[in-house]
C-alpha cells in the first residue's frame, strides 16, 4: 500500500469511529494480530515437530538409499575394469602373436627370395657359358668372309 491509501484509511476510520475509540480500536487491532501471530507459530511449531520423525525416516532412508547406490556403483566399476583389463591383455598378447608370425613370415619370404635369386644367379652363369649361338659379331666363324 502507497503512504496515500493508508492516509485516506485513516481519515475514514477517524470519520466513522471518532477520535475517542481510535486507541481502543489500534489496541484491539494490535491485540488481534499477536494472537493471530501465537497461532499461526503455535501451528507452524506443531507441524515441525510432527513431521520431524517423518523427514528423520525420510533421511534415513535416503542416506541408505545413497549408501547402497555407491556401493553397488563401486562394484560395478571394478567389474567394468577388471573386464576392460582382461581385454587389454588378450588384444595384447593376439597383437604380440601377430607380430611375431608376421615377422616368421617375412623371415620365410627373404629367405625364400634370397634362395630364388642365388639361383637364377647361378643358373644364369652356367647358361651363360653352355649356350653359344650364331651371332653376328665379328669375330664370330659363323659368317666366313673370305675377300
Amino acid at each position: 500500500m502507497s503512504g496515500q491509501e493508508i492516509f485516506v484509511i485513516i481519515i475514514v476510520a477517524l470519520l466513522l469511529f471518532g477520535a475517542d475509540k481510535l486507541p481502543e480500536i489500534a489496541k484491539g487491532i494490535g491485540k488481534g494480530m499477536r494472537d493471530f501471530r501465537k497461532a499461526t507459530d503455535d501451528i507452524k511449531r506443531e507441524f515441525e515437530e510432527s513431521t520431524s520423525e517423518i523427514r528423520r525416516d525420510f533421511n534415513d532412508v535416503t542416506n541408505s538409499i545413497n549408501t547402497q547406490v555407491n556401493d553397488i556403483s563401486q562394484d560395478i566399476q571394478k567389474d567394468v575394469n577388471d573386464v576392460s583389463d582382461d581385454l587389454q591383455k588378450g588384444v595384447n598378447d593376439f597383437r604380440s602373436d601377430i607380430d611375431k608370425d608376421v615377422n616368421e613370415v617375412k623371415v620365410n619370404l627373404e629367405t625364400g627370395v634370397n634362395e630364388v635369386k642365388d639361383n637364377i644367379e647361378a643358373n644364369t652363369v652356367e647358361n651363360k657359358d653352355a649356350y653359344k649361338g650364331p651371332t653376328n659379331e665379328p669375330g664370330d666363324n659363323y659368317y666366313n668372309y673370305t675377300d
